[in-house]
């Protein structure tokens, strides 16, 4: 059967990635963080001084994005996608509320989210994959086959933010984590390049009161439906 390109948008901590990877495993497609990409790349800002209380610094980050290289690997145990920055894994560092922090701003910088975007599309080539991020559906893959938009209220997303880093052993603050939601959101819907929004022919799916059971339940519903399969 032909295969697809299905892409999956919508706010930050809905999700997006545990579903897409768990729908990807079940279809047996390769799957693709972007978000983890503009993450990698936000703590090479942090790692490499590139930010401060005036937030960027543009003009040297845009010199140095030749010497950013993004990859992913395949977890032996899990199959989860594993996120390299220049060759190391950073799947646990760029997960971190310092990340958090500044990704948004530095996924708003149009040479970024530029030099991005050319690797999303040509991860694409061969199609068969599922890729969650911010404009996968708007902006990367305007033709993916299909699409989802994943919305939560933001009280949900903190709750499951704060919950994933107390289960990993980190320290978390509630309020805090909230409010970072809540200004990424604000980020992500006014930036002046890709703004987050949902596409005009993307499935809506506000997961804040269903299950993980439920979730998969619906994707492959809708994947059986778009793909003939039912």
């Amino acid at each position: 059967m032909k295969k697809i390109i299905i892409a999956i948008d919508g706010f930050s901590s809905c999700g997006k990635s545990t579903m897409a990877k768990s729908l990807a495993r079940n279809i047996g497609y390769l799957y693709f963080d972007s978000g983890a990409m503009y993450r990698a790349v936000a703590l090479y800002c942090l790692e490499n001084n590139l930010v401060s209380e005036d937030g960027i610094d543009t003009e040297t980050l845009k010199g140095r994005m030749g010497d950013i290289e993004i990859s992913f690997i395949a977890d032996p145990v899990t199959k989860n996608s594993i996120t390299l920055l220049n060759g190391r894994d950073v799947e646990k560092e760029i997960r971190s509320i310092e990340v958090s922090k500044v990704v948004s701003k530095v996924a708003a910088l149009d040479f970024v989210r530029t030099d991005m975007i050319d690797q999303q599309r040509r991860m694409g080539e061969s199609k068969g994959i599922v890729m969650d991020g911010r404009d996968i559906g708007t902006t990367v893959f305007p033709n993916a086959e299909m699409k989802i938009f994943v919305t939560a209220s933001a009280e949900v997303r903190a709750q499951r933010r704060y919950d994933e880093i107390i289960a990993r052993g980190d320290k978390a603050d509630y309020n805090e984590i909230l409010e970072n939601v809540q200004q990424r959101d604000h980020i992500d819907q006014t930036r002046e390049v890709s703004p987050l929004r949902k596409a005009d022919d993307a499935l809506l799916l506000d997961n804040s009161h269903m299950t993980r059971e439920e979730q998969e339940a619906w994707l492959i519903a809708e994947f059986k439906k778009i793909t003939g399969e039912c």
